[in-house]
């Protein structure tokens, strides 16, 4: 009988990117460029207290053909008899059965632009040891927010887009992840969220920069009106609302006019590296320091073979089996490549692809560079 083990000390040869974001993953390695454009302002800020606000609830989800949670859940089944209680039926825990019944955490998100009245979509999970959700109906689950306070009802169908099945036998098939689920459009909002407007109104960044930020105040006062917008740091742009816009109903065409309007947006350049998948994400404006790189492969294999030892004739020894271990090494020739100043990423990945370098490799690349000082950019791990 033989094993091998196979160790890998990563290979490859580089260099880097322009143009907008390329993702690598453990398959491709892609390059895209697009040109730069400029984002509306709604989609890199928004108005300082008007925001989505979460809201939380504990529902059980009923009808599940026998992948509810089991008959140990006790949290399960105390919130199905209270339930029954409350419709005037009285049941002894001892007697409940619970495998068509799943207890869930269910949450959604609600825009302060809602009205009593609105549905909107909410997500349910298992908290029990259910195994799918499917075909499940979640039923009245108030949610309630930080305050305490009930804003929406849920009530509806279940839709999981996965699902699990199996045999008595144990084998079993499942697709996707199937104890998690949404029913859309099943929260119905009974309250609304207060939004308080004032003449002390803010717009805050999603992504704090200061370019971007003096970028905006710049747009919003050369499009609106000198002295309308001031940028307090990378985060925060004070606005003082025009008195124009002060009276009923133009203040809502304000906040409009501001949201729609068209800004290039800056960044600091960043190189996202994730290991454990082998995805690379590089930013724009990435640039590198005159370097040269040399990276080869180096492949080590070892071989273990059981052996049979034979006693000598007419000895007192016994026949044994002993392992024997073959160590090989291989190293591939290393090529030199010299990255010029001011090389972008997009240099780096075209010569990657010509010579068919995989993510893995450039990961140990990007890393090395790093460390040399000649990638101007943040190199950051996830």
């Amino acid at each position: 009988m033989q094993k091998a083990k196979k160790f890998h000390v990563f290979t490859s040869y580089s260099l880097l990117f322009t143009a907008y974001c390329f993702l690598l993953t453990p398959y491709s390695l892609l390059l895209t460029v697009e040109p730069a454009h400029a984002a509306r302002i709604k989609e890199v800020a928004n108005f300082e207290g008007i925001r989505s606000n979460p809201l939380i609830g504990y529902g059980l989800v009923v009808g599940l053909d026998g992948t509810g949670d089991k008959s140990g859940t006790e949290f399960t089944v105390q919130s199905l008899v209270n339930m029954l209680n409350r419709f005037g039926i009285k049941v002894s825990p001892s007697a409940v059965k619970v495998k068509n019944v799943a207890a869930v955490i269910v949450t959604a998100e609600m825009s302060p632009v809602k009205r009593a009245g609105d549905r909107i979509d909410i997500i349910l999970s298992s908290i029990g040891d259910a195994k799918s959700l499917q075909g499940g109906t979640l039923l009245f689950t108030p949610l309630r927010g930080a305050d305490n306070s009930i804003y929406v009802v849920a009530q509806g169908p279940v839709s999981t887009g996965g699902f699990i099945g199996g045999g008595e036998a144990g084998t079993s098939v499942q697709k996707n992840h199937s104890v998690v689920g949404r029913v859309p459009g099943g929260g119905f909002i009974e309250k609304e969220i207060p939004i308080q407007l004032s003449d002390d109104l803010s717009l805050i960044l999603s992504q704090p920069d200061f370019t971007t930020s003096n970028k905006i105040a710049q747009k919003i006062n050369n499009t609106l009106g000198t002295g309308i917008a001031m940028p307090l740091d990378g985060t925060k742009i004070k606005l003082k609302i025009p008195d124009e816009y002060k009276t009923t109903g133009r203040f809502v065409e304000f906040l409009s006019r501001v949201e729609g309007l068209d800004v290039p947006v800056d960044a600091v350049s960043r190189v996202i590296v994730n290991e454990r998948t082998g995805t690379i994400v590089i930013g724009e404006n990435v640039r590198l320091s005159t370097i040269a790189v040399s990276h080869g492969n180096l492949s080590v294999e070892i071989k273990t073979k059981q052996v049979v030892s034979q006693p000598p004739p007419f000895s007192s020894g016994s026949t044994v089996t002993v392992p024997e271990e073959e160590v090989t090494i291989k190293e591939e020739k290393a090529r030199l490549i010299l990255l010029e100043h001011g090389a972008t990423l997009g240099d780096v990945v075209r010569a990657l692809n010509a010579i068919g370098v995989t993510p893995r490799d450039l990961i140990s690349i990007l890393q090395a560079i790093k460390a040399s000082g000649a990638l101007q950019s943040e190199l950051e791990i996830i």
